[in-house]
């Protein structure tokens, strides 16, 4: 099965986080050092379901790039072919315990080794060899245009080597800083897709489908349901190579909360996850990720519908109860 390994591509940084809610206090500080990053968090969790993956990104020739590639080693994750180079690796702060909220995290990722490649700093044909799925995210055009412009490359080059493409919309406002909205750059590199994940919400930012200014956590689950058929719809009909949509639905009440669902959409399914809920979680960074790996895991393992949301949804609740961005599912 080397020919069949999972290449997920983009950005390693290393979270610092704080013990309780506050960096600086007037006796201690303690902080938290994890590996992390949305593709690194995916290939992780699609290791521990026992799918061949790989790992590549760009971070320092240096002990802590080398830590962090011994961790992503110890969960039997594939990083033979990272790239070396520059001088800085990038990081996020988390300001909160457990990723409470949107607005706790403050990122540190400009002038990084990743941020600065180009696509000539790739050899693609030995990036894509023994790869049969490449992962990315929204994240990376995020950065910058140049990251724009090598993700087109990437796509173009697995699309012409009939490669299996997946794509996280993860939607991160503070991120998109260029000049460029997500609707200039995304709908282009997302047509290359055969399997789409995000929400109805951040579907609307991205690819210009339709939203309900008036949904919010009270809606009900079979509203919900049925608008995102009608996204999914709408998504089909732009893109015709993608043939697997997949949304997650989270809410949070309050900091030890989380309500987790998913919804999962082909061209003549649509079907709803069990709807999962816990008081007692522990770290939510991740959650998102986790989802993406079962969905990964599930189309590559030729799994029926039902099976292809519940595991996702399932794997991405599992999430909420491990420390740090990685999975652990021993």
């Amino acid at each position: 099965m080397d020919n069949n390994k999972v290449l997920c591509f983009g950005e390693i940084l290393y979270r610092l986080q704080a013990k309780d809610e506050h960096f600086f206090n007037t006796d201690q500080s303690v902080v938290y050092a994890y590996p992390g990053g949305s593709e690194a968090n995916v290939a992780v969790a699609l290791a521990s379901l026992s799918i061949p993956s790989t790992y590549v990104s760009a971070a320092p020739d240096h002990a802590l790039t080398k830590e962090i590639l011994n961790i992503l080693n110890q969960h039997d994750v594939n990083t033979s072919k990272f790239i070396f180079g520059g001088e800085r690796l990038g990081c996020y702060i988390l300001q909160s315990a457990n990723g409470l909220t949107s607005g706790e995290v403050i990122y540190d990722r400009n002038h990084s080794s990743f941020s600065t490649l180009k696509a000539d700093d790739i050899d693609w044909d030995d990036l894509f060899k023994d790869c049969s799925w490449f992962h990315w995210t929204a994240l990376t055009p995020a950065l910058n245009s140049e990251l724009a412009d090598l993700m087109l490359t990437a796509l173009k080059i697995a699309h012409e080597k009939k490669i299996t493409i997946s794509v996280d919309l993860n939607y991160r406002s503070r991120l998109w800083q260029y000049g460029k909205q997500p609707l200039d750059i995304m709908p282009n590199l997302v047509s290359y897709c055969d399997v789409i994940m995000g929400n109805i919400w951040a579907e609307n930012k991205m690819l210009g489908t339709s939203i309900n200014d008036q949904f919010s956590r009270s809606t009900a689950v079979e509203q919900y349901f049925d608008y995102a058929n009608v996204v999914a719809q709408e998504i089909f009909e732009k893109y015709p190579k993608c043939k697997h949509i997949a949304n997650t639905f989270r809410f949070m009440d309050n900091s030890s909360h989380n309500l987790f669902y998913g919804t999962y959409h082909n061209p003549s399914e649509n079907k709803i996850s069990a709807i999962l809920e816990t008081n007692a979680l522990i770290d939510r960074i991740g959650s998102g990720d986790a989802f993406m790996a079962g969905l990964i895991a599930a189309i590559y393992e030729n799994k029926s519908s039902q099976e292809i949301i519940d595991t996702a949804t399932q794997l991405g609740f599992k999430k909420l109860f491990n420390k740090g961005d990685f999975i652990n599912l021993s």
